[in-house]
């Protein structure tokens, strides 16, 4: 249905007839009206809710901003942006309302009219920042990036970015804009990448090799990732596979052979992941070094107990494993036995463990001989401590059921390895407690030769 709105006019009207004609106090007055709309489901959303008489930051910061397009200062504007920026970005705890507000009122096509007038190569570097920041916090929802598309937003900051390659606070703060102009809006994914954005980004992965570019790892998920719901078939697997074939995928594969001294480590595996979209590129990774460099990392982050990195890698792992090719390869590495290793490493932790509990899965499933390796490994181990001493995590008992499934599905002997070790109490205790593990517990039981498996 529908979202009922108002403007603001018709909203300072219900509150002057709250005071003029009911008697209400102003502030009386405005939460009546602010009461009465919220019950009758009108979207407040970018209405200036203030009471009557007092002035609003945000409206002021634009009115400021609209002052300076007539008289420019450079320096003046950059402050201005700035105040903009930090009313309308976290911390501040109404960060989203004056988002709301701010494009409600303009504010994107008004930066945008601005940036626009920033010369590109001289123009000055604390106005430039200063703007890029105030609209990556205002492209919030599916109306401002759409706005940001209509006035020529993604040509501007493309623009910016290329003609600041060497400059890494630019670059940071262009790609957040990137970023927030990709989420969620299939239009403007696709207007980047008609101007060319993939191919900058490996320009820009090939000068700042470990930089720590957050926001260029954070622009290419936004853009390889399907969140629009307004469109039935997505382009970003398309996109993906580009960004694959001009060399991005090695790039990032470089990243992650620097180890876990690199900053970009962690983004660098993330973006990798979502790259990683059918079974040639994820042979082109590992044909690069990929398998290797994962595996490394995830033998060195348990060694230096890194929980960010060992989870990213297992979870780049067990999208690579999707290839049957590289399922060998990573068993044969002796992946199998570095990933248990890891676990004992992470005992205490489950988040880590569904981790590797989801990569064994994998390398497991139409594979008898992994499996029969994985229990041979501790695999089975793994599983029953695990589910026993974590019963309230509900994530890695259901990934936990799903690995116990692929470990005895073609493999009648380690059926009975774990019915010795007390799986089946287990599994079913994780059935009756979570529901999302209702299913891969059935599923458990049954491959386990158990004839009750539904109850």
């Amino acid at each position: 249905m529908a979202t009922r709105t108002i403007s603001q006019e018709a909203f300072e009207e219900l509150v002057k007839e709250n005071v003029d004609d009911l008697g209400m106090d102003p502030t009386e007055a405005l939460q009546d009206a602010i009461q009465t709309l919220t019950l009758q489901g009108v979207d407040l959303s970018g209405i200036v809710t203030s009471v009557p008489g007092d002035t609003n930051p945000v409206i002021d910061c634009l009115d400021r901003l609209k002052h300076l397009r007539s008289e420019p200062d450079d320096h003046e504007l950059a402050v201005a942006f700035n105040t903009l920026h930090e009313l309308c970005s976290n911390p501040n705890p109404n960060a989203n309302s004056n988002s709301a507000i701010a494009t409600r009122n303009g504010a994107v096509e008004l930066t945008c009219s601005l940036c626009s007038k920033i010369p590109r190569a001289t123009g000055s570097r604390e106005l430039l920042l200063s703007a890029l920041n105030a609209l990556s916090s205002l492209l919030h929802d599916v109306q401002s990036t759409g706005t940001f598309q209509r006035c020529d937003g993604p040509t501007i900051v493309i623009g910016f970015l290329a003609d600041n390659k060497q400059d890494v606070e630019v670059l940071s703060s262009g790609f957040r804009v990137v970023a927030s102009a990709a989420t969620g809006d299939e239009i403007v994914k696709e207007s980047f990448m008609e101007l060319k954005v993939d191919e900058l980004v490996l320009e820009i992965l090939s000068l700042h090799k470990n930089k720590g570019i957050q926001s260029l790892y954070d622009a290419v998920r936004a853009l390889l990732t399907p969140d629009d719901n307004r469109v039935v078939a997505s382009q970003v697997y398309g996109y993906a596979r580009k960004f694959a074939k001009i060399g991005i995928a090695e790039a990032l594969v470089d990243s992650l052979s620097a180890g876990l001294c690199s900053p970009d480590l962690v983004p660098a595996c993330t973006t990798l992941k979502v790259i990683a979209v059918n079974d040639e590129i994820c042979k082109s990774i590992a044909e690069k070094g990929g398998v290797d460099a994962v595996l490394r990392c995830i033998n060195d982050s348990g060694e230096q107990g890194n929980k960010a990195v060992a989870k990213v890698c297992c979870s780049l792992l067990s999208k690579l494993a999707g290839s049957d090719m590289n399922k060998s390869e990573i068993v044969g590495k002796g992946g199998m036995e570095k990933l248990l290793t890891l676990s004992c490493m992470f005992s205490d932790d489950p988040s880590v463990l569904q981790e590797v509990m989801s990569i064994i899965s994998v390398l497991c499933l139409r594979s008898p001989e992994n499996a029969a390796r994985a229990v041979e490994a501790g695999a089975g181990d793994l599983a029953v401590q695990a589910m026993k001493k974590f019963p309230a995590a509900h994530q890695m008992q259901r990934n936990s059921c799903l690995m116990i499934r692929n470990l005895v599905a073609r493999n009648p002997e380690n059926r009975t390895t774990l019915l010795l070790n007390g799986i089946e109490k287990y599994i079913r205790k994780a059935k009756q407690t979570h529901s999302n593990c209702k299913d891969a517990a059935t599923d458990a039981l049954r491959d386990l030769g158990l004839d009750n498996y539904n109850l």
